[in-house]
């Protein structure tokens, strides 16, 4: 129900308190960590040869190099032998991959997050990202259907990245708006700095949309020449509010592992 009372009032209960994922208790790292003043590793693009482009991709991840400490691979750098070499030789908690992502059935080669040109990061690829060395604090999956799984990948691109050493993920179970998802990571990554939990931070986010006080991207946007942007034509006109109350914008994306 897009307009029914009933589905506003169960998404309001599900998000009076923070969730996360546990796939599995033996794999849960309980130290806590804070993020505030963590680098984080930037990584993805907007133009694809097979799949449709993601016009928001370069102002997401400006939005997060705005606030914070970045080491970044972007567009023509965001190769797997790049994310390889960086993991080994750059200090940092967060990883953010803003990309297109495929999860099917069947043959793991055909689950894949699509790297720049024809190369793409396949589920068993993900160990050689070396998360657990040390541990990566934070990974986020800016795509579709990364915590979507079966029953030889549990949460898909999500839970085999717990298993690899990553602590927390935040990643999609379904197919994601680009213009919604900019949005809530902007919403995502105002509150990770201040706010002690991922979960929280999250929950945070996804309320900032359901409530339409989307005040962390429409601040960046301001703030910027939206000349270097392709900006999503909901954010281009203020006097429109860029209306992302709707679930399918926000509750797609869940956090899997730990919720601290």
């Amino acid at each position: 129900e897009q307009d029914g009372s009933a589905s506003s009032r169960i998404w309001q209960v599900n998000l009076t308190m923070p969730v996360a994922i546990i796939p599995s208790f033996g794999l849960l790292e309980t130290e806590y960590k804070p993020l505030t003043n963590s680098r984080i590793l930037v990584a993805g693009t907007s133009e694809f040869n097979t799949l449709g482009d993601l016009p928001s991709v370069p102002v997401e991840l400006a939005a997060i190099q705005k606030n914070w400490s970045t080491v970044d691979l972007i567009e023509d750098e965001f190769t797997l032998a790049a994310m390889q070499n960086i993991r080994s030789q750059e200090d940092f908690a967060i990883a953010h991959l803003a990309t297109h992502a495929v999860f099917r059935d069947g043959d793991p080669s055909n689950s894949f997050v699509q790297l720049w040109g024809d190369e793409q990061l396949g589920l068993d690829a993900i160990a050689s990202l070396n998360f657990h060395n040390p541990p990566l604090e934070l990974l986020v999956l800016s795509a579709c259907q990364t915590a979507f799984g079966n029953t030889s990948a549990e949460l898909g691109f999500a839970g085999l990245s717990v298993q690899s050493g990553a602590k927390s993920v935040v990643a999609s179970l379904w197919q994601v708006s680009d213009a919604g998802t900019l949005t809530l990571m902007s919403e995502f990554y105002d509150r990770l700095g201040d706010i002690p939990t991922k979960a929280e931070s999250l929950r945070q986010a996804q309320l900032a949309l359901l409530r339409n006080e989307i005040t962390a991207v429409k601040a960046f946007l301001a703030s910027t020449n939206q000349g270097d942007f392709t900006i999503p034509a909901q954010l281009t006109d203020s006097s429109a509010a860029a209306d992302f109350s709707h679930p399918y914008f926000w509750s797609g994306f869940t956090l899997v592992g730990s919720p601290w």
